[in-house]
This record gives structure tokens, C-alpha cells and sequence, in this order.
């Protein structure tokens, strides 16, 4: 090892970025002139994640930065209350940005520190919406001459604003025209129920889609009901994905002991990072559960992800954002990056990051002309429905 990537990385300065259309950029800066780039977006809850950071920054301004382990300890442990979104997604941050810089200071990609990748490139599949089973053809139609063969949908955005916790069965039957509409072309399709029907209308849902033969169904159920999601996946075939509201191994735990997944989908965001996630990965696959991380957040999020996905040997396809319904024209996936072709989808895959660190190159004049103008902007917020009769609907 040469004098230079020997030597101790001291952390000097963490900063936040807030950046359109929703995310959280995190950059850490050591004393040796290594910088390391972390996403750590809590969609709807801005604010919480940049208070978050007021602690960690004066807790590790000054620790070795290559102590990575030592810091996610005493970051997630050295509290009297630990877990859960805020935190976990801050930690998350910092952890990717460790990643970055330990993998540039060694010249290497991450998933070389993580034992080696064992593929050479991964499955990916992007999202698509419409008003009408028309649109969602349609949409399907340009994802695929995009490069994908697998799409993920809103199984519920033509029902989920009105719908009760009861309701009529024909309010179902749009979500299976949609579903039918992109196995027309050939694709394979994810459906994502979002946590936002209950027991009785979930369970009705999964049935009538179980002959269409989807991908996957997701979050068929609030992520906080892991004996009502058990009962789900064993009355049907089709495999049932969740986890981007578990936040750590121990959240996943009931999960995987009920039998209750098929797909393990942490997000490297909220999780606890490139740290936690491989430790998800390896726990999924000790109960033959597949590994799909959730990422519907910015470039930094998926590069981390692809660093994890590409060293498991459970892994089966990626999430990505390009051009989904959360973004803009100005802010989206390719955004704020130097070399947007790092992520070219062709034949339904991405190559493996070559770069050194989480492999990909932040743009970091635009994040932060960018991150100066949204402080004068509203955070992002998720909508807040009302049914016809005026109680609240899960969103």
C-alpha cells in the first residue's frame, strides 16, 4: 500500500445539499482532499433528515473516515433511541459517503471492498403511469424502445384517492386492464399497491391479478402488518415484495421468519446505507428470499445500490427513476451527474460501475447552484387524500 492510501482520512466538513425534485445529497470532505458523495432522501420529511445531520456533524467532524463500521455503530448504537426513518435515513448518507471515499482512496469500486462482484451487469426496470389502460400501453411502449424489458406500476392510481377501507370489487378492474396492457408487449410488470388498500380490498386485488401472472405484487399491505402480509403471499402464487418502509435487519426479521416475502426490497437510503444493505442481502438469502432494492430516489442512490446488487448473489433486478412521475424535466435521475451513460439501459440491463468509489461523478457545481435556489422553495410533500365521505385515505 503506497504512502498516500495509507495514511489516516480525518473528517473535516459534512455538508447537505436539498436538491429538486425530492432528494438529499450528503458530501464529506476529509483532510486529505478525499471527498465521498451519500444520498440520504427522506421523501416528505426534508427538514427531519437536515436537523439529523446537525447531530452527526458534530459527532464525527475529526473521526478516521476509513472507521466506517466504527461510525455506523456508534451512529446507530450510541443513543439511547435508535432506528427508524429519520435517523437511519441520515446514517444512510453518511455511510454511502464513507463508501465513496474509502473506494477512491483505494481505487476501487466498492463492490471490489465488498468481496467482488459476482455479475457483470444488472437487471433494471423503470416505472410507468397514464390516466387510462391506453396510457399505460403507451407508456409501456416507450420504456421499451428505451431498453427495458420489465416495468413496475401504481397498481391503485386510478382507485387509491377514493377508495375505502371496503369497497366495491369493480374498482379493481382498471388495475388488471393496465396489467394486461404491458403483458401485451411482452414485458414483465411489477404492480405496486403502495400500502394503500386494506386487508379486504389487497387480498381481492392480488387474487384477480394472480392469471395475469405479474412480476411481483409490492407493499400489498401497510409494511407495519407483517402477519396480514403472511397470510397474503401464502394464498397466492405470485411473489409479494416489500421492505422500503423497514429500516433495518431487525425490521426485516418477522418478515423473513413468517414466511412472508419473496423479494426483500431495502432502500439503500433509509436502511442504513451500503452497510446495512449488504447485511439485508445476506439475511434475505439465508430464507431463499430474493434481493431487489427499492429506488425510485436520485443517482447517488442507485450507484449505491449497484454496488451492493452486483456482490449478491440473491439479487434479481434494480429500481431506477429515469423519468418517473416524481421528477422534472430539469431534475431528473441523469441530472446532476458528469456522465449520465454510466447507467445506458440496453436489453433491460445496466453494465456494472467501473469507477472507483459508488462509480459514478457529481456534477457538484450544479448541486450546488441548484441546492442555493430550492432553499428559497418549499420542500417536497406527498399528497393528502380525502375519500367521498371525508376520512382520510392512505396515500
Amino acid at each position: 500500500m503506497s504512502l498516500k492510501t495509507s495514511r489516516t482520512s480525518i473528517i473535516s466538513k459534512i455538508e447537505v445539499f436539498r436538491l429538486p425534485p425530492r432528494w438529499l445529497f450528503v458530501r464529506v470532505e476529509t483532510a486529505d482532499g478525499y471527498v465521498g458523495w451519500g444520498e440520504c432522501s427522506l421523501e416528505g420529511h426534508t427538514e427531519s433528515i437536515e436537523g439529523a445531520f446537525i447531530d452527526l456533524t458534530e459527532r464525527f467532524i475529526g473521526w478516521d473516515a476509513d472507521g466506517i463500521e466504527d461510525i455506523w455503530q456508534h451512529a446507530c448504537r450510541a443513543r439511547f433511541y435508535r432506528g427508524g426513518p429519520v435517523l437511519m435515513s441520515a446514517l444512510s448518507g453518511l455511510d454511502i459517503a464513507l463508501w465513496d471515499i474509502k473506494g477512491k482512496k483505494l481505487g476501487v469500486p466498492v463492490w471490489q471492498l465488498l468481496g467482488g462482484k459476482v455479475r457483470d451487469r444488472l437487471k433494471v426496470y423503470g416505472w410507468v403511469g397514464g390516466d387510462s389502460p391506453k396510457a399505460i400501453h403507451e407508456a409501456a411502449q416507450m420504456r421499451k424502445q428505451q431498453g427495458f424489458t420489465t416495468v413496475k406500476l401504481n397498481g391503485t392510481e386510478s382507485i387509491s384517492p377514493t377508495i375505502a377501507w371496503i369497497d366495491s370489487p369493480h374498482l379493481l378492474a382498471d388495475t388488471v386492464m393496465r396489467v394486461r396492457e404491458v403483458r401485451s408487449l411482452g414485458m414483465d410488470v411489477g404492480v405496486d399497491f403502495h400500502g394503500r388498500l386494506h386487508k379486504g380490498m389487497a387480498k381481492q386485488l392480488a387474487k384477480l391479478l394472480e392469471p395475469e401472472r405479474p412480476l411481483f405484487i409490492e407493499e400489498p399491505l401497510l409494511p407495519y402488518q407483517p402477519d396480514e402480509i403472511a397470510d397474503l403471499a401464502h394464498a397466492v402464487s405470485t411473489p409479494v415484495a416489500s421492505g422500503e418502509r423497514l429500516f433495518s435487519r431487525n425490521d426485516f426479521r418477522p418478515y423473513f421468519e413468517m414466511k412472508a416475502l419473496d423479494i426483500a426490497q431495502p432502500d439503500v437510503t433509509h436502511c442504513g446505507g451500503i452497510s446495512e444493505c449488504r447485511r439485508i442481502a445476506a439475511m434475505a438469502e439465508t430464507y431463499d428470499v430474493a434481493f431487489a432494492p427499492h429506488c425510485p430516489l436520485g443517482p447517488i442512490a442507485l450507484a449505491a445500490c449497484v454496488q451492493v446488487d452486483l456482490t449478491a448473489p440473491n439479487f434479481v433486478f434494480q429500481e431506477m427513476s429515469w423519468q418517473m412521475h416524481y421528477n422534472r424535466e430539469d431534475a431528473d435521475l441523469f441530472t446532476y451527474l458528469a456522465d449520465p451513460a454510466v447507467f445506458a439501459v440496453k436489453d433491460g440491463y445496466i453494465d456494472a460501475l467501473q469507477g472507483p468509489g459508488i462509480g459514478i461523478q457529481i456534477n457538484e457545481a450544479l448541486v450546488r447552484e441548484r441546492a442555493a435556489a430550492s432553499m428559497s422553495e418549499p420542500a417536497w410533500r406527498n399528497s393528502s387524500w380525502r375519500g367521498e365521505d371525508g376520512g382520510l385515505r392512505e396515500w
